[in-house]
């Protein structure tokens, strides 16, 4: 798996962030059932620059924790069979999957952490989690969806023993 790894501004979360996405994504990434080794991209940034990329791709004027921009349209979430048949989803270079991108707002992260009374270390995992189940289909839409994602979530975390502490 290629993690491209990117961080801007001066919030520090106090983490070994690249080593923990890397690992995260991978297990997040071996739950779904991906076959294929994978591309991520993750940035790393502040309220205010993700308030901007918030309001200018969903039309929301605000800070978020977590934005993910898939690089796949899913017909079904978690389903990778269709992707035999398409080149255009697979870096020519590399021959891994170009999942996509997540931008994360370290200033969410430690917040949320110290509201929801866990870890820096389990809301950045978390966020990651989830973002990374958006990028192979996963939504929240619905309850049935939401109910879906917050057990696969809560199962990835447990896989690697990161617990709401």
């Amino acid at each position: 798996m290629t993690l491209n790894f990117e961080e801007e501004g001066s919030t520090v979360l106090p983490l070994e962030c690249e080593a923990l996405a890397q690992k995260v994504i991978a297990a997040a990434l071996d739950y779904t059932g991906c076959p294929y080794e994978a591309e991520v991209s993750l940035l790393l940034t502040e309220d205010e620059q993700i308030r901007q990329m918030n309001r200018e791709f969903r039309q929301t004027d605000r800070a978020t924790d977590v934005l993910s921009f898939p690089m796949v349209d899913y017909g079904k979430a978690g389903e990778f069979a269709f992707l035999e048949e398409r080149d255009d989803c697979f870096n020519p270079e590399s021959g891994e999957l170009m999942l996509g991108d997540i931008v994360i707002s370290k200033e969410k992260v430690l917040s949320q952490a110290k509201e929801y009374g866990h870890s820096v270390r389990r809301e950045y995992a978390f966020l990651i989690t989830h973002s990374v189940l958006h990028l192979t289909g996963y939504d929240h839409i619905d309850d049935r969806e939401r109910l879906l994602m917050e057990r696969m979530q809560r199962e990835i975390l447990e896989n690697l023993r990161i617990s709401r502490e």
